[in-house]
């Protein structure tokens, strides 16, 4: 059974980032565990200073989810060109460790616009050392009310969709046609 954690980088409570996480680990084949990271909006801002003996309990929780898991799954909204404050704290507190390094990690997106956001955050996680997945998974839901993203998640070809970005993701963490260009 493969741990796979899920971040969505959005904190809005009817997020499609984190409606397209949730469906995504609502549709993992049975060999893999797709568990979401609720602690984004909890982890206080990065400072060097507070790392080691010092980290706090959040950025803790984050770095030994990400240093157990066998992947990681970030779906991330763009705001102003660029990826929200929140996610890439979060990339922060995990910088001067080693939980990123060698990591498989898949992006998923829920809107087609997001393409300055897409291309920050694989910069940042091809620096970090993440092993980018070649492919990934778009879903539009960008400006969908609530019961059209349930709907369109809900679509028999999504959710296989769904089903094949993860089955590929859990074989490239096997090592099984390994892709790790974004």
């Amino acid at each position: 059974m493969l741990n796979i954690i899920a971040i969505s980088g959005s904190l809005r409570a009817a997020s499609t980032n984190s409606a397209l996480l949730a469906a995504l680990a609502a549709n993992a084949p049975a060999d893999c565990r797709v568990q979401l990271y609720d602690g984004l909006g909890r982890l206080p801002i990065f400072n060097p200073d507070e790392e080691g003996e010092r980290t706090p309990s959040e950025a803790a929780r984050l770095i030994e989810m990400i240093t157990r898991a066998d992947g990681v799954i970030v779906s991330c909204p763009e705001y102003a060109h660029g990826m929200p404050g929140g996610m890439k704290n979060a990339l922060d507190w995990l910088v001067s460790g080693e939980a990123a390094v060698g990591k498989p990690a898949m992006l998923v997106h829920a809107s087609p616009r997001s393409l300055y956001a897409r291309a920050a955050l694989a910069e940042i996680m091809r620096t970090m050392s993440f092993a980018l997945f070649g492919g990934g998974l778009e879903i539009a839901l960008l400006g969908k009310k609530p019961a059209e993203i349930e709907m369109i998640l809900d679509e028999e070809a999504n959710r296989q969709a769904m089903r094949e970005a993860v089955r590929a993701f859990a074989g490239s963490i096997r090592g099984q046609n390994v892709t790790s260009s974004y």
